[in-house]
């Protein structure tokens, strides 16, 4: 288990395929709160901290089954 806290602005977020998802805007509560600039539809998006595999090299990477928001940098 990893400390949310070591989950920082600027931070790059990917699936667990290593496709890149968004940008970490700030954490608020349990939630990752990713930038507006990085999505297709201007808006902020969340993922649940919960969603988070490890984190590495600035990077944080979700687990297999996340969910990726509609709008994201991954265009789900």
């Amino acid at each position: 288990m990893f400390e949310k806290m070591r989950i920082k602005e600027h931070m790059e977020v990917t699936d667990a395929a290593g496709q890149h998802v968004g940008t970490v805007d700030k954490v608020e509560d349990d939630r990752i709160k990713l930038t507006k600039s990085d999505s297709s539809d201007g808006q902020h998006h969340y993922l649940m901290v919960d969603d988070v595999e490890k984190i590495e090299d600035n990077r944080v990477y979700l687990k297999s089954d996340a969910r990726t928001p509609a709008g994201s940098g991954a265009n789900v």
